[in-house]
């Protein structure tokens, strides 16, 4: 048995059950239990938690596990004892020894000695716990002394817990004494190893030496006659004798041993004042072979011809060898000591030369060795007091240049260093930073050096090889005092303080000594001031990048106080916390943060707002990880905020799984994942197994749940193991209580009933799941109620509650009944958990305690009711469905007390939101419960009849039980319908379904016995009630309504209402007001539509749903009459909830519910997307709810409305919706219209804070989007658009803005404008010339001529020079009226050339993929209009190819006419032939005497027609002008004559022409039929007849 329970806990713990923190009380009992193996068991577990948990969890945990293990050293049984000293040493293996020290020093030499003996073997020799900043070994091995100048010693954990003093450092040259505890072999080879390779430092000063004693050193080593030339006058001999004594050099053997003696000679003899250039350059190719050529080069040598070296550098002829010198002193003894000579000549020297030219050589240097082997404060001390300071231009700039070298090698942390030099050389600098970027470890050193102590740094910095200074002795009492200080200024100045010494410090710091320091700022997160918090927040972020990788060792856990920051209400805080962050992670890298990050998380102080911010900036973080395993971590925190309420949240925590699973990779999140649940585990397993079945997740969301329960099961055995200790055990039944009992029942009389202190009610009641039907409590939620009543309830209150004795659950009614008056907020709080509990109770079968429930639950809800206090959805969820099912209870006086509460509960939560959960209760398997449920619903119609109203449908539930074979069931179920049918009178009918004929006989019955009933109470007829409701409504307004309290009560607060133009005239000429019934459901689609138009946003959702549900059938039933009907009532439709939109939305934005705006939104959509109800919409209503629909997209107020992301989605869509199926010559002429600036009463109240000219920029803005929306498919609806309406409305624009604000809108790039004229280029390109035919709607005759026909022209040249259309005539022309009155020499036109002409634009139209449907049906067209006219005749010279599209593509034709399919709607299956493009235009044969012949009297109609089909402006005869007024006057006969009634001058007008034949009407639903003729070029007819008038009256008698 303990062997198992000692697995379960593990197991648990493995899975994230339990947390050490959580259950510290209950190992501190279960250690004092008196049986022995019960306290060794438990110890032995807390090891296995501590070993199996992170570093920081154990760093949270162990101040309150060490005590207890040292007390338990002192138990009597050795087990116990060893289990606590494992336990120690687990702690000390996860997190060192320093939190043990304090404890450590209690124990005597004994206990010290098998401690550090348990420490070694955990430990395994050199395994101990080490820190990564440092490399500090802790636990057996002898810990170092971690010292920056050598002198500070530590104490290490062996050397305290053996008593023994620790070793010395190497430098005090003492021995470590006898004690070995902890010391290894190898580490004491290694250290007799550094003391054999100890060297005494070399000396490097050279001492005077004349030049006798040179000449007898050197011996034979020189020829005497070299000497004597080296002395001579003439420099043609000293420069003989140099080259003698550098081929003597270069020839002996071993040289090392004369290096010195050489150099000296040379600096001698000619030295360094020798005036001849070759000379000079001989003298130091020599220097140079003997520092490169000796194994080692004393830096003796160096000194002396340092001096000379650098002077040389300064000179242009010596320069070059001189500097190869000094790269080979660098090499040869280090650039170290190179460069610290350097620093005094240059410093000192008179020449400024001397300095510019030696810096350049210091740059090639870092190039060449880095800067691991260089001082760089000195080197930067130098750049800023002598390189930066100089007067001379060449050595600042040659100094900016070492500068940005070094920082390619060390980092922006060199900025630190030069903080204080002047503005405008920092600005030079960081341009030359920018040329040389940071390369970190890539920026290798090209040249190594050959001395010994080159393998040693001089610099004491970090890694990047920056100095760090020693702080600690800045860090004073005074400092620290001041930061307690209870004047905030005073500890202002104390952080600013340290802000200083950072400055100070170049800020780069050490570690040592700033223990303290944190702790100190760590107070400060906690500060009353907000300022200081956030003022601490920048200075611990500026320390911890000052402090480098170290931070984290020295910081001791303030991490975790940081993040708790993120909990503030304000932004400005979060900033500064993440900010600190930023730092944080550039100095420790993000494995180590990710402890403290995981506890934050799951923390309830954390807040919605600080959870999103956090895991934002860790997916920001992780995002630029490739692969980071202990981001596993993070799955489970983030996993549990998928299911957060914040949608924000929720958001961030999905973006940052995404990461997590991404850096982690797929193995190690799926052993991962019995700790994720819910959506979480969605969203992994499609990253992780994008290709699994369905059936895969389930199996694996089974096995989450069965783990979830077996630990649910385990957390109960462990909560009896733990507590089977405790004194406090309730009695058993009957028993008397205990005196100590009641005694400790008086000592907390004193403390609150309820601590609502830390409860979070939001945070209970989203994890309820809200349903109507009744389930039995769980074991798990029993648990969890458990847990909740002890945390907020008293203790003597939840024991006497949770007791198994129902005589003390009584007691605890009754503490609660008597306190009821005295703590309604604190009821108000945790009423879901008295709730819960009452649930409970109800489950119970102890009718003692069920009637005492009920006694107090009536007090409850009036207690409630009194305060306003409504129940919430979640609380209704956790108590209506239990009651509703408990109805039926089979004690009678128990059911009339739940049936008088439900009544209560009906009155004080809602009737509507109620009636669900009785309905549900009708489906009971109690027939009392049924029975129960069925007369609260008569109750309810009764009653409340207008408030459910809209769920009257739900009555077919009751109508089914009359079919039941009990007899009290049909009885009540007959009885409700019986009230129900008072109340609606025969419409009850259509809310009862479909019944057999028995039912129907059973209500008729009821229903005329209902009848007689209200007749002998004298209560009228059924249904009279509704009716005169309705009749007041439509004679008094709604106002009669909301007094006599059937309508909702208005609005609260100054509703924001915007003004509605072009809707209410329309609603007053189409809309009779008819009876408006609340909120009930009505009954046809006429009181449906009033409803909408004169009802409040809540009592118009009934209405649309009626209309909804008509709309649908009739969608259904294309063909039907229902159809018709709503056709010719969708104008009025459309302009009712055009003008819903905007009171709904205004409702909305009063802190109501969206319901109505979605409704009304979703009522729109579902009329535009029929197509035939669509266009029957009249363009006034379409404007004036395209610009409703368009308002409210702009509005800021929506995003944060409810649901307002929803809404902004749902308007995007209508708009699109509406411009899919309306008119689009309505919608293009509205759209232009609105291109025009709005009026700004038009705009919602109150007014935004942009400016006006802004809101109609962005207004215009969307416009246009719409705009280009229509434009892109132009070229297929072209047929379905009225071009004549459409170049009116753009008439209209351009006129308006007149010339002058055209140009100026033209400079300024202006959108609308830009929009328009390329609406108006589209419309040229795809009719070419024949687009003049269609200007009946534009004043043509005016003076001056109107604007749009120059852009016509314009683009007709545009496109013709482009040869994307072809015209026949002069494009250009001045006057735009007939062209036949202004050109009348075009008699010598022949027709066989016009035929050519004509019929080479429609090739050209075919050999475009764009148009070449078109084309072809243009084709066909002359074909059938003209049979004798041979097409392929003319295609003599084509490709076979062409010619046989051409015949596919007639036959396609001729079954798309057969079929009455237009071009708009068959688009071609094939494009035209690759040969086609190349040959647009092919050279047509001439017509042959025979086809000129055949064409006979048809060519003058022939080109009549063109001149008519394309408005090409080709010269015509005045025959061809006779037979034009011939074709228009049987044009008009056929207009008058036609069924069609429209004026040609209408928009909609479509002349009725023998032309071309009617098109058939579409047969598709979504696709309505429009009827009339094919829409070829017909609608430029009636611009020909207003034309052929003028001619007729002035132009033609003229001709």
């Amino acid at each position: 048995m303990a062997e198992a329970l000692t697995q379960t806990l593990q197991a648990m713990h493995k899975a994230g059950c339990l947390n050490l923190v959580d259950i510290v009380d209950e190992i501190k009992t279960a250690t004092k239990n008196k049986v022995p193996l019960v306290r060794s068991l438990t110890l032995n577990w807390v090891t296995f938690c501590i070993e199996t948990s992170s570093k920081a969890v154990v760093l949270k945990a162990h101040k309150d596990y060490v005590p207890i293990c040292m007390e338990c050293l002192n138990d009597g049984t050795p087990e116990v004892r060893d289990s606590a000293f494992a336990a120690l040493a687990a702690i000390a293996k996860s997190v060192g020894m320093r939190p043990l020290e304090r404890s450590l020093e209690k124990l005597d030499d004994v206990r010290k000695k098998k401690l550090s003996e348990m420490i070694a073997g955990s430990g395994s020799g050199a395994t101990a716990v080490t820190s990564s900043d440092t490399g500090q070994a802790v636990g057996s091995i002898a810990s170092s002394a971690e010292t920056t100048g050598g002198s500070f010693v530590r104490k290490s954990a062996a050397s305290m817990l053996s008593g023994k003093r620790p070793a010395a450092a190497a430098a005090n040259n003492k021995k470590p004494g006898s004690a070995k505890v902890g010391t290894t072999k190898k580490g004491d080879g290694a250290g007799r190893a550094d003391a054999s390779k100890i060297e005494p430092p070399e000396d490097v000063e050279p001492a005077e030496m004349g030049l006798e004693e040179i000449e007898s050193r050197l011996g034979s080593l020189v020829q005497a006659e070299t000497i004597t030339l080296l002395k001579s006058t003439v420099w043609k001999e000293r420069l003989e004798a140099m080259s003698s004594l550098r081929q003597q050099i270069e020839g002996l053997q071993d040289l090392d041993q004369s290096v010195e003696i050489l150099t000296r000679l040379v600096c001698v003899l000619p030295g360094w004042s020798e005036k001849n250039v070759q000379v000079q350059q001989q003298v130091i190719e020599v220097v140079t072979h003997l520092a490169s050529t000796a194994k080692k080069f004393p830096k003796k040598c160096v000194v002396l011809c340092i001096l000379g070296i650098g002077e040389r550098v300064a000179d242009i002829k010596t320069r070059a060898q001189a500097m190869k010198c000094l790269t080979t002193f660098s090499e040869a003894v280090g650039p170290g000591f190179v460069f610290e000579r350097l620093y005094k000549i240059m410093k000192e020297h008179k020449n400024p030369k001397v300095l510019s030219e030696g810096i350049l050589w210091m740059v090639s240097a870092v190039e060449d060795f880095g800067v691991s082997l260089l001082k760089l404060k000195d080197l930067i001390d130098f750049c800023k007091d002598i390189g930066l300071q100089s007067s001379v231009a060449a050595s600042r700039n040659a100094t900016i240049k070492l500068l940005g070298v070094l920082h390619k090698f060390v980092g922006p942390d060199i900025k630190g260093f030069l903080a204080d030099v002047k503005p405008a050389l920092l600005s030079t600098l960081d341009a030359e930073y920018e040329k040389n970027p940071f390369e970190g470890a890539a920026a290798a050193p090209k040249r190594t050096v050959k001395a010994s102590e080159a393998t040693a740094a001089p610099s004491s910095g970090g890694l990047d090889g920056l100095p760090r200074e020693d702080i600690s002795g800045k860090i004073t009492p005074t400092l620290l005092k001041g930061f307690e200080s209870p004047d905030w200024k005073i500890r202002l100045e104390s952080i600013e303080a340290v802000n200083k010494i950072l400055e100070e410090a170049n800020k780069r710091i050490q570690p040592m000594g700033t223990g303290d320091l944190f702790g100190a700022l760590r107070g400060r997160l906690y500060d009353s001031n907000k300022n200081l918090i956030m003022t601490a927040l920048a200075t611990i972020g500026g320390v911890a990048s000052a402090m480098g990788p170290a931070v984290e060792k020295s910081s001791k856990g303030i991490l975790s106080d940081i993040l708790k920051c993120l909990g503030d209400n304000k932004k400005h805080m979060r900033e500064c916390t993440l900010a600190t962050l930023d730092s944080w992670v550039s100095a420790v890298h993000f494995d180590k943060m990710v402890p403290y990050i995981a506890t934050a998380l799951v923390e309830n102080k954390l807040g919605a707002e600080g959870r999103k911010d956090l895991f934002d900036w860790c997916s920001k973080q992780l995002s630029g990880l490739s692969d980071f395993s202990d981001a596993v971590h993070l799955l489970k925190p983030v996993g549990s905020a998928m299911t957060d309420k914040s949608a924000d949240v929720r958001k961030a925590a999905e973006a940052c799984i995404i990461e997590v699973v991404r850096v982690c990779g797929t193995e190690t999140i799926e052993k991962h994942l019995r700790d994720i649940q819910g959506p979480a585990l969605a969203i992994i397993m499609e990253r992780i197994r994008p290709d699994s079945s369905f059936q895969g997740l389930c199996v694996s969301k089974i096995f989450s749940d069965l783990v979830g329960f077996v630990a649910l099961k385990s957390s109960r055995s462990l909560e009896i193991f733990f507590l089977a200790a405790e004194p406090r055990i309730a009695p058993a039944k009957g028993s008397r209580v205990d005196p100590v009992l009641a005694a400790h029942d008086r000592a907390v009389q004193s403390q609150a009933l309820l601590n609502v202190k830390d409860s979070n009610k939001d945070e209970r009641e989203r994890i309820v799941v809200k349903r109507f039907k009744f389930e039995e409590p769980r074991l798990e939620q029993i648990q969890e109620l458990e847990v909740d009543m002890n945390r907020y309830f008293r203790e003597d209150l939840h024991r006497r509650l949770l007791s198994t004795d129902f005589k003390k659950q009584v007691d605890g009614l009754d503490l609660l009944q008597k306190a009821l008056p005295s703590i309604k907020k604190e009821v108000i709080e945790v009423l879901d958990i008295l709730l819960r509990w009452f649930v409970l109770q109800f489950c119970k079968s102890n009718t003692t305690c069920m009637l005492k429930v009920l006694e107090v639950l009536p007090e409850l809800f009036e207690m409630l009711q009194n305060e306003g206090y409504n129940l919430t959805e979640a609380e209704a969820a956790i108590f209506l469905p239990c009651l509703s099912e408990k109805l039926g209870h089979n004690i009678e006086k128990v059911r009339e007390k739940m049936r008088e509460l439900a009544k209560q509960i009906i009155q004080a939560y809602s009737a509507a939101k109620t009636f669900p959960y009785i309905l549900e209760g009708l489906r009971s398997k109690n027939n009392r419960t049924r029975i129960e449920c069925a007369d609260l619903v008569g109750f309810l119609i009764e009653h409340h009849g207008t408030e459910i109203g809209g769920q009257l449908k739900s009555l077919q539930v009751v109508a089914s039980l009359t079919a039941e074979r009990d007899g009290e069931t049909r009885k009540a179920a007959l009885n409700a319908l019986a009230t129900g049918y008072k109340y609606l009178g025969e419409d009850i009918w259509r809310f009862v379904g479909k019944l057999t004929e028995a039912q129907k006989s059973m209500l008729d019955d009821r229903f005329k016995w209902k009848v007689r009933e209200m007749e002998k109470r004298r209560e009228g007829r059924p249904g009279d009630a509704r009716a005169a409701l309705r009749r007041s409504v439509r004679e008094n307004g709604a106002e009669v309504a909301e007094q006599s309290g059937e309508v909702s009560q208005s609005i609260p607060g100054p509703a924001l209402i915007r003004k509605n133009y072009g809707v209410h005239d329309q609603m007053e000429r189409h809309i009779i007001p008819s009876a408006l019934a609340g909120a009930n459901s009505p009954s046809d689609w006429n009181e449906a539509v009033d409803i909408i138009a004169f009802g409040s946003p809540e009592q118009s959702v009934e209405g649309m749903k009626v209309v909804c549900h008509e709309l649908a059938q009739a969608t259904a039933d294309p063909e039907g009459s229902t159809m018709d009907e709503l056709v010719k009532d969708a104008d009025r439709l459309v302009s009712c909830l055009a003008n819903k939109v905007a009171k709904t939305f205004d409702f909305s934005l009063t802190g109501a519910s969206s319901r109505s705006c979605k409704y009304v939104l979703n009522t729109l959509m579902q009329t535009f997307q029929n197509r035939r109800l669509a266009h029957a919409v009249k363009e006034s209503t379409i404007d004036s709810l395209i610009t409703e629909l368009l308002l409210w997209l702009l509005d800021e107020r929506v995003p944060h409305m409810d649901d307002g992301s929803q809404l902004l989605k749902a308007l995007n869509v209508l708009m699109l919706k509406i411009l899919d199926n309306a008119d689009r010559t309505s919608s293009f002429a509205v759209l232009i219209n609105l291109l025009r600036p709005l009026d700004p009463s038009r705009w919602p109240l109150p007014a935004s804070t942009e400016a006006f000219a802004i809101r109609n920029q962005k207004f215009s803005d969307l416009v246009v989007k719409c705009l280009i929306k229509l434009t892109k498919v132009l070229q297929s609806t072209i047929y379905e658009v009225d071009l004549d309406r459409i170049l009116q409305s753009i008439h209209i624009y351009l006129q308006e803005l007149g010339m002058e604000e055209i140009r100026k809108r033209a400079g300024a790039d202006d959108k609308p404008l830009r929009m328009v004229k390329t609406v108006l280029h589209e419309l040229v390109k795809l009719r070419g010339a024949a687009i003049k035919g269609h200007l009946s709607m534009v004043p043509i005759d005016m003076k001056p001529q109107p604007i749009i026909l120059a852009y016509i022209d314009l683009n007709l040249e545009t496109l013709a020079a482009a040869r994307m259309l072809t015209s026949t005539g002069p494009v250009g022309q001045t006057h735009w009226g007939d062209s036949t009155a202004n050109n009348a020499s075009s008699a010598t036109h022949s027709a066989d050339a016009q035929l050519k002409q004509e019929l080479a634009a429609i090739f050209k139209k075919i050999g475009d993929k764009q148009t070449c449907t078109i084309g072809l049906y243009e084709l066909y067209r002359i074909t059938q209009l003209y049979p004798k006219v041979d097409i392929f005749s003319q295609l003599q010279n084509a490709s076979e190819a062409f010619r046989t599209y051409i015949r596919d593509g007639l036959a396609q034709m001729e079954k798309n006419a057969a079929a009455g399919r237009t071009p708009s709607i068959t688009p071609m299956s094939t494009p035209p032939p690759s040969a086609l493009i190349n040959v647009s235009s092919p050279d047509f044969a001439p017509l042959s005497p025979v086809q000129t012949n055949s064409l006979g009297g048809d060519v003058k109609s022939l080109h009549g027609f063109f001149s008519l089909c394309y408005g090409f402006s080709s010269p015509v005869t005045t025959g061809t002008l006779d037979a034009i007024r011939e074709r228009m006057k049987s044009m008009q006969l056929a207009a008058t004559g036609g069924s069609m009634n429209d004026n040609v001058n209408n928009n909609n007008s479509l002349a009725a022409a023998q032309v071309a034949p009617r098109a058939a009407e579409h047969v598709d639903a979504e696709n309505p039929a429009h009827g009339g003729i094919h829409p070829m070029d017909e609608k430029a007819l009636s611009g020909l007849q207003a034309r052929m008038e003028r001619l007729r009256s002035g132009s033609f008698d003229q001709l």
